[in-house]
């Protein structure tokens, strides 16, 4: 960018408000659903545990079945390397590399199905407190209508 252009750009903006974008706020109506100011993104409980009830079926089966074509992969590079043929060590080092792509997933799946069972076990435990805590705030309003005379 040429130094004219940047002295430009900076004497337009200090002119005022522009029609461009602005990073620094929220159109006054505009965003997310209207008048709430949470935005549209939900999440329910039964949703994280189906995130994580699929990751951990994934990691079990795929761990499962990645096995079996590993052995199946390195015993076919073992008879193709007997045989003499350059296929077989090919076979071998895909058969190698496919072990840790596997690893890869898998510690992914258990990353996200640990992360899901931890959120689960945090919001029940925030929920706990919660109740706890508002069924504190009553008692205590129980003791002042006491007080009252009410």
């Amino acid at each position: 960018m040429a130094w004219d252009e940047w002295e430009k750009l900076k004497a337009e903006a200090a002119k005022g408000p522009s029609t461009h974008m602005e990073l620094n706020q929220l159109a006054p109506a505009g965003g997310g659903g209207g008048e709430s100011t949470r935005g549209d993104l939900t999440v329910h409980q039964t949703d994280l545990a189906a995130i994580g009830s699929a990751a951990h079926e994934l990691f079990q089966e795929f761990g499962r079945y990645s096995d079996h074509a590993r052995i199946a992969s390195m015993k076919a590079a073992g008879g193709l390397k007997d045989q003499g043929f350059a296929l077989g060590s090919a076979l071998d080092h895909v058969a190698e590399h496919w072990v840790d792509q596997v690893q890869t997933l898998l510690d992914a799946c258990a990353h996200i199905s640990n992360h899901m069972r931890y959120t689960k076990n945090q919001h029940a435990g925030d929920d706990s407190y919660i109740a706890g805590t508002l069924s504190s705030i009553s008692q205590l309003d129980k003791g002042f209508d006491e007080r009252k005379g009410g």
